[in-house]
């Protein structure tokens, strides 16, 4: 954590300060970007403020005195509720408008972390709160190099992963031998583990009819074939497992058969015509060093599927912020599930996947986008003709 670095962050979005709160560590994003260690394990409430100039001060229970010993700033204790209301509001003094894990109608949900009795207490003191969202973005969800690094690393070895399912499959189908979805989901983390990549579950692996269900997973207990003139997609994401490694994510689609049907050919075409034009748009902007909305590369990939008759069929946002967790705390491509009005900012990363799911099949073809200092890249293989097997 770098104090000055926050308080100049906060000057600049004329805000008097940022209030951390957390009982019981529901607020993940207060521990990480403050670097409270693991082992501080509240069952009392806690506070800590970062002002936009001056000494930062922490309000702890008196039988937990010592959970935050490990940031700067003076200390206050409190113990009974009066109490703590007391010097919370005393904290707050002169404060007319403070930070905090919020979004206004829970907009974006990987930042309202703070309850709503919170935000009243808050509030009573005469502060105005607002969305912490922009901040979160630069002190949590920008990368470092390392970890960028990290991230193409473990993209080749992911897509390497990803062609040797597939080659799974089509060795299943040639040699006449039955295979099921699960089963290619049980031989993609096999390949995982061995190749030093984590996951927290999925992957993602749907024929025909599952595919229109964006978060489809198989199981042992609910698997269909893939059989000759079956689509198949799979959505498969991996991080090496070392620490504060970062995620790769992205989805290809394969055609069992030949020739490829016209209607399926057709739903390919607009789909990754849609993905490129959102792409293609990020990285024109970056290049130009103008501003970025994630709202607005939703519009990009979404009016393309929009104009060619199938926007009814695209109903979930463009892409997701990508950190440590595959759903980050960035921007993410939405205008549709939220309007998300927070700027792309250097050093991040979101993925662009839109997709069309018609009753009976559907595509979506997914890619990672990374943003640097005036420039953006697509970190991975793209995916621009189906894959035959």
């Amino acid at each position: 954590m770098e104090i000055n670095q926050i308080q100049r962050a906060l000057r600049e979005r004329k805000l008097d300060g940022w209030l951390f709160f957390d009982h019981h560590r529901r607020d993940p994003l207060a521990y990480r970007i403050l670097g409270i260690s693991e082992n501080v394990e509240p069952s009392r409430r806690w506070y800590y403020f970062i002002p936009a100039a001056g000494e930062p001060r922490k309000l702890v229970h008196r039988i937990e005195s010592r959970s935050l010993d490990g940031l700067p700033g003076s200390k206050d204790i409190y113990s009974s509720w009066t109490d703590q209301q007391g010097k919370l509001h005393a904290m707050l003094s002169g404060c007319a408008r403070v930070a905090m894990q919020y979004s206004r109608n829970c907009a974006i949900p990987y930042v309202s972390m703070v309850d709503g009795g919170t935000i009243e207490l808050v509030r009573s003191s005469g502060t105005e709160v607002v969305s912490s969202a922009d901040l979160i973005q630069l002190f949590e969800a920008r990368w470092t190099d390392e970890q960028f690094r990290m991230h193409i690393e473990a993209g080749k070895l992911v897509d390497a992963v990803r062609r040797e399912a597939f080659r799974f499959v089509s060795d299943r189908l040639q040699g006449s031998e039955p295979i099921a979805e699960y089963e290619v989901q049980q031989f993609i983390r096999k390949r995982f583990s061995d190749s030093g990549l984590v996951t927290n579950h999925g992957p993602i692996i749907a024929v025909n009819a599952n595919i229109s269900d964006p978060h489809y997973e198989p199981t042992s207990e609910r698997t269909s074939p893939i059989e000759k003139g079956d689509l198949l997609l799979i959505d498969l994401w991996a991080k090496l497992a070392k620490p504060d490694a970062v995620y790769y994510d992205v989805t290809w689609t394969a055609f069992c058969g030949d020739p490829i049907p016209d209607e399926i050919q057709k739903i390919f075409d607009v789909v990754t015509e849609a993905r490129k034009k959102a792409s293609d748009f990020v990285i024109q902007r970056a290049a130009a060093r103008e501003s970025i909305a994630g709202y607005e590369v939703d519009d990009i990939a979404r009016g393309h599927i929009q104009a060619s008759g199938f926007g009814e069929f695209f109903f979930h946002r463009t892409g997701h912020s990508i950190g440590t967790d595959v759903h980050g705390t960035g921007a993410n491509m939405d205008n549709l599930e939220s309007h998300d009005e927070r700027q792309i900012i250097a050093n991040t990363c979101f993925s662009i996947e839109p997709g069309i799911y018609l009753p009976k099949r559907g595509i979506r073809s997914e890619v990672n986008v990374y943003v640097g200092d005036g420039w953006a890249k697509v970190t991975g293989e793209e995916q621009r003709a189906l894959v035959q097997i």
